[in-house]
């Protein structure tokens, strides 16, 4: 669902997708080929929301800010199934791995990958290309080129969703029975996924 807060109407590019059970509240800007899943909640009720282009935002996460602050998420910024950004900051091509926490005035460099169940304290500096992990959050190395082409392809497949979304994706009545072809099926989209690796 898509809400107006206190004369705040989102805005949503086109070429975007967001799950009819998603909520997207107030002052939320989402730019270019951005996927937000179901579940997801981004409440720009008391400051701004920035998606930038090519991010996805996965089920169930969350997105909020306290009052004056932004959160800004830059290009292609992948935020994994449960996590929550609260009041922070997103760099470029960075991934938030599932269920973790962001909190407010953290700043993540660009392409950095933050480990599933992390806690991020306010206020915490990420330098660009860290591998971060755990709770309290520790770095632990650095970010190699085949981590971000393995992370940049992952997203690249949910810059494709949107539309796969808008074209393949449709409420229907659940089958009784599994149809022959289904592993079939499954394995060609396995088959063209590994041609992306």
């Amino acid at each position: 669902m898509i809400y107006e807060f206190d004369g705040y109407k989102p805005v949503i590019d086109p070429s975007s997708f967001v799950h009819k059970e998603a909520t997207i509240i107030g002052n939320v800007i989402i730019g270019k080929n951005v996927y937000i899943g179901p579940g997801a909640s981004l409440r720009g009720d008391w400051g701004q929301i920035i998606v930038k282009d090519g991010c996805n935002i996965q089920d169930n996460c969350i997105i909020h800010i306290f009052p004056g602050k932004d959160v800004i998420l830059e290009e292609n910024a992948h935020i994994g199934h449960g996590a929550i950004i609260h009041g922070a900051n997103i760099g470029k091509n960075s991934l938030i791995g599932m269920n973790a926490v962001i909190m407010d005035d953290a700043n993540i460099g660009e392409e950095c990958i933050i480990g599933a169940l992390c806690f991020i304290k306010g206020e915490m500096k990420i330098p660009k290309r860290k591998i971060i992990v755990g709770n309290p959050a520790q770095i632990k190395g650095n970010v190699s080129d085949k981590m971000i082409n393995w992370k940049t392809k992952g997203t690249e497949l949910y810059q494709q969703l949107p539309n796969e979304c808008r074209t393949l994706m449709k409420e229907c009545i659940p089958l009784s029975k599994i149809e022959k072809e289904r592993k079939e099926k499954q394995k060609i989209i396995f088959e063209t996924w590994k041609k992306t690796e």
